[in-house]
């Protein structure tokens, strides 16, 4: 049972990209799985992150706090300017542009951690920065958000605020009370945890993917060449970042990861929930599903090379 998880695990890129081609070619294969799901399925994934977080983690974020500043920081300005940016340069219309910036406003999501634990990169840092950025999401993201699509939409702050402590942060909070009060029970299926996540995404991207299947191919190449870029220059600078101020390279790793890798089945989520006027928003949260799991599964086997 743990080489099958370990092998769905190291082949999530793949699994993600087959759901998602299947989706969008026999969109009746997902599209009976209401979309008010997604909001559950992101809720168990943040669980089981709380099951996997530990009193050593918060420990980390307290005993290397400029380690974990530079990782937040570089995620909260990185990839919303370089949504922004991107929007701008390509003249995304308005609905494309929203959604776009909603990845980029984002935190970092559970596979980032799976991803760095694969490619060798300090897997504790990459934890950290993970629940931190989660913590800070509440109030950074409807912020970020409303800072740089307030002028295109009416952006509803708030009730972004309330979404990500439901969806995010609550789940964590019970996964952290399961470890306390269940420690024997939360030990035992820990290690099928990234196995497990590794579905839930793969399933999270087939409902978005099948429910959006015709204005993912109206949406053209032009917003899949956005993201993909979005992602490539997130993982990039995040590496140059940690590069410049003479990290070591397991560190670099994990920021590169953690800066280009975002929650973008949460940024289609608040699409849906908030957003639901403008219906192709949850386009670019549902094309960055895809891309950054097999990117960050690329980047994977690149840096196992470098970390060894």
């Amino acid at each position: 049972m743990k080489n099958i998880c370990d092998f769905i695990a190291r082949w999530m890129g793949l699994m993600v990209l087959m759901v998602a081609a299947l989706a969008l070619t026999v969109p009746a294969s997902f599209v009976w799985i209401n979309t008010w799901v997604i909001n559950p399925l992101l809720g168990v994934i943040m669980f089981g992150m709380g099951l996997t977080l530990s009193p050593k983690d918060f420990k980390i974020v307290l005993s290397r706090p400029k380690d974990i500043f530079i990782g937040c920081l570089a995620q909260f300005t990185v990839m919303p300017l370089l949504a922004w940016g991107l929007s701008w340069a390509f003249s995304l219309p308005k609905e494309l542009a929203l959604g776009v910036i909603l990845v980029g406003c984002c935190p970092g999501g559970t596979a980032s951690n799976v991803i760095t634990y694969l490619a060798k990169g300090d897997l504790a840092l990459s934890v950290g920065m993970t629940a931190t950025s989660t913590l800070l999401a509440p109030v950074l993201t409807p912020l970020l958000v409303w800072l740089m699509a307030g002028t295109m939409v009416n952006v509803d702050t708030i009730g972004m605020l309330m979404s990500i402590v439901y969806v995010v942060i609550a789940p964590i909070v019970v996964g952290l009370l399961c470890q306390h009060f269940l420690p024997k029970l939360t030990k035992s299926v820990t290690p099928y945890l990234p196995a497990f996540s590794s579905v839930v995404i793969a399933l999270v991207v087939g409902i978005v993917v099948s429910h959006n299947a015709d204005r993912l191919l109206l949406g053209g190449a032009v917003v899949v060449l956005v993201v993909i870029i979005h992602n490539l220059l997130g993982l990039l600078i995040g590496f140059i970042i940690g590069h410049l101020i003479r990290l070591p390279k397991p560190k670099c790793t994990a920021l590169s990861i953690e800066v280009g890798m975002q929650n973008s089945g949460l940024a289609s989520s608040l699409a849906v929930l908030h957003f639901a006027a403008y219906p192709l928003a949850t386009i670019p949260g549902a094309i960055f599903s895809v891309w950054h799991n097999i990117s960050g599964a690329l980047a994977a086997k690149l840096y196992q090379h470098t970390n060894k």
